[in-house]
Order: structure tokens, then sequence, then C-alpha cells
């Protein structure tokens, strides 16, 4: 049975078809027509799993502080634009819903037609949600998840009988770097509106998501290239830059390796790996220098770390150490967090921040975010639990000459209380 193509024709019979299908398969019968294959094996695996075709399980949805934490780390953050420019014009035009869950099938963003989505509140299939297949059975985010391919699920294919009226096409989200699941995108309506088309089109918009990852990734290596060229130019003997990931910028001196592993804590100094044995480690803006200990050892010597709240609005901070020198313009967010911690050497923890920037201790969820993104180029340099510069670092702030120019656009209580305390020259 072509069930894209019956339901494009009579939708109604269907959704009848469908019906008869899944009781006879459930009640251990002959059925009129046989499942699809995918929606065969999947249901093998929830009879397999125990769940219950009759009762919808749902489990707690995430509160929206931490739906709103795994959205500012999630990778695919990046490819909304991408995502919403693909579907979801269409999608509120045919009244469906866009919906993006993270590689956990937890609902992190939902979009569409409003009366589609209060529809979709109805069936639990609300932002946070837990959506995997071994928890509500077969659907469109997490079937596509298990089988690593864009699939649509009509009607009663749905193994839980509350989503019979829900029809969905979901699509994987993979890392190309390294073919990790990154989440799902799906699109769901009732079976009445979907067209046979969905899920080729569902499919090549996860595509060109998948591609603008891919061109972000060469992007940023290609900005590392650009910081690893002047130290690789200036040391002998075998030596690589990576990124994070240990993803390869440059080499010298060594055939080249597209990515080497690197230890799970990463810090500067001596360390092994497969790829050169014992090795130093010494960081860099974006990125690792690492260099065969067997050659002459990268001077090392104390970092230090320069902020610079000199010139209005273009504050900085400059990184000197073994491996050179960097610098990187800092957000006015990123400014006043990288201060705080500059007078508070002892290091403040998650909710002194939050009051020390906003008056409100509460909100460490966006204090953890915003150091997440500081610590994706100064990592090396900062230590949590509390926050704090590295006992190792010397750390150097410059003050413009008059306080009141001391961040000048910042609300934050703790920086106000320093423009006041300062006394005016």
């Amino acid at each position: 049975m072509d069930v894209t193509h019956l339901a494009a024709v009579d939708s109604t019979r269907a959704a009848r078809v469908l019906s008869e299908v899944r009781a006879a398969r459930l009640a251990g019968q002959p059925a009129p027509v046989s499942p699809r294959p995918v929606i065969e094996r999947s249901w093998e695996r929830m009879l397999r799993g125990g769940i219950d075709p009759d009762h919808d399980v749902r489990v707690d949805p995430l509160s929206r502080e931490e739906v709103q934490r795994r959205r500012e780390t999630s990778v695919l953050r990046h490819v909304l634009p991408v995502l919403r420019e693909g579907l979801l014009a269409a999608a509120d035009v045919a009244h469906h819903i866009m919906v993006v869950a993270d590689e956990e099938g937890r609902v992190l963003w939902r979009e569409g037609s409003p009366p589609v989505l209060r529809k979709a509140d109805g069936l639990g299939f609300a932002l946070g949600a837990d959506w995997r297949e071994d928890v509500v059975g077969t659907n469109g985010v997490g079937t596509p998840a298990v089988v690593r391919r864009p699939v649509q699920v009509f009607a009663s294919e749905h193994f839980v009988r509350s989503q019979a009226g829900w029809t969905c096409a979901g699509a994987p989200l993979i890392d190309p770097r390294d073919g990790r699941l990154l989440g799902v995108v799906d699109v769901s309506g009732p079976l009445e509106t979907m067209h046979p088309a969905t899920l080729a089109w569902v499919g090549s918009v996860a595509k060109l998501a998948e591609a603008r990852l891919r061109e972000m990734h060469v992007e940023s290596l290609e900005r590392l290239r650009a910081v690893a060229a002047p130290v690789l130019a200036r040391l002998g003997g075998r030596a690589l830059v990576v990124d994070p990931d240990g993803w390869t910028a440059a080499v010298s001196g060594m055939p080249y390796v597209r990515r080497v592993a690197l230890p799970k804590s990463l810090s500067a100094g001596p360390a092994r790996l497969p790829a050169l044995g014992p090795c130093t480690l010494e960081p860099l803006a974006g990125g690792w220098l690492v260099r065969a200990v067997a050659d002459e050892p990268v001077p090392h010597s104390p970092a230090r770390i320069v902020l610079d709240l000199r010139p209005a609005r273009r504050w900085s901070v400059e990184v000197r150490g073994g491996a050179g020198s960097w610098t990187r313009e800092l957000s006015p967010r990123h400014a006043e967090l990288l201060y705080l911690l500059a007078l508070n050497r002892s290091g403040r923890s998650a909710s002194g921040l939050a009051a020390d920037v906003f008056g409100d201790p509460a909100r460490t969820v966006t204090v953890r975010a915003e150091m997440s993104r500081v610590r994706r180029y100064l990592g090396a340099f900062l230590e949590h639990r509390p926050y704090r510069f590295a006992e190792e670092a010397e750390v150097e702030v410059l003050l413009p000459d008059d306080p009141r120019d001391l961040l000048p656009h910042s609300t934050a209580p703790a920086v106000s209380r320093q423009r006041s305390a300062t006394p005016t020259p």
C-alpha cells in the first residue's frame, strides 16, 4: 500500500485502513495490508520495550530555564535560520508546525500555525517534552532519531492510540564532522493537511542545515589557521594546531592528520596523544598548539592576560603566553564578566555573578550560558566552581582615565558600584 498516495487522494480512507492494520497487528491477527517496513520494525521495538499502545505516557517537560539553557548550548541554534526559512512559511500556510528536538528527543523549538500548536499541546507535544521513541512510541521525532534517516508517520502508524489523528515527517540532523546525532527537525499536523512531498521537503531542508554546519566548521578552521600560521612559522619540529574538538587547522614538520584525540579535560602542559605520543599543549585563540616533546619544548611562562576597558565600546582581552600573543574584542556582557572576575580573583559562583550583573541571583542560566561562550576562547585560563581566572595567570586591567567612563552603558550593579567608588583624579 502506498500510504502517501492514499493519504493525498483520500485521507479519511487512509486513516481507516491504517487503523485496521494497527489493530490487527496488535491483536496478532493478519492485517488487510502489511505495514511499511520502517513502521513495522518500530512497532516491534515498542512491543519488546513494553510500550502500552492504549495509554500515552508523558514525562515531565523540562523547565523553561532548562529549555533556554539547552537552546543556548545546542549547535542547532546556528541552523535555526535555515530551518525557519525552508519550512516555516509553507508550514504555517498548510496548517503545520515545525518542531526541533535535541539529541535526547526534548522539544527545544516549536513554531508555526497557532491552532495546530494548541492541538499539539493536547498531545503533550510541548516545549521541553520528551518524544523519544522508547518513551512515547513510534513518532516523527523519536523514530528518525533511531533509524537515522527521514521518516513520515501517518495517523495510526503512531503506536500510541492518542496520536492517531496526527501525522509527522521528521529528519535527523547529523553533525557533518563526525556523524553524531544533533537532533531532529519535524513538520507535524493533522492527517488531512499533509502532502505526499512533505517527507522529501523536510529531508532536503535538513540537508541544507547540515551543509551550513559544514560551512561553519570550515570557516572556524580557516580563522584558526590564520592564527596558527605565524606561530608554526617560528617553531621547528613536529607540531600542529587543532580546534577544541581536535580538528586540524595546520601542521608543521609532520604528515597531515584530519583529527587528533584530545584529552577530555584540556589544560596547558604535558599530555600524551595517540597521533604524536608525549606532547605539550599550549592554548591559542580558538584552539590549541600541540607539539611533540622530543623536539625543543615550547617556552613556558605564566600567561599574562590584559583586559583593556579604556576605549569606549571597543573593549578587548589580550593573552600573552608561550605560544605567542593574541587579542579578542569583547562584547559588553563579556567585558562585564571578565572585569568582575578580575576584581574577584578568588572567584564568583554563578549566583554571585548573576547578582553582580543583573541584581538577581536567580538568573544563573543566563550567566552559565555566557560563561560557556567566554570559555570557548579563554577556557585555558578560566576555572569554574567558582568561576575565576587560573591562579597562575597574571591579570592586568586597563581602566579609563575617568572612572565614569568604565563600561559606561553597563547597568550591572557591581559595575555601577565600581564607577561610584573609584575617586575621580
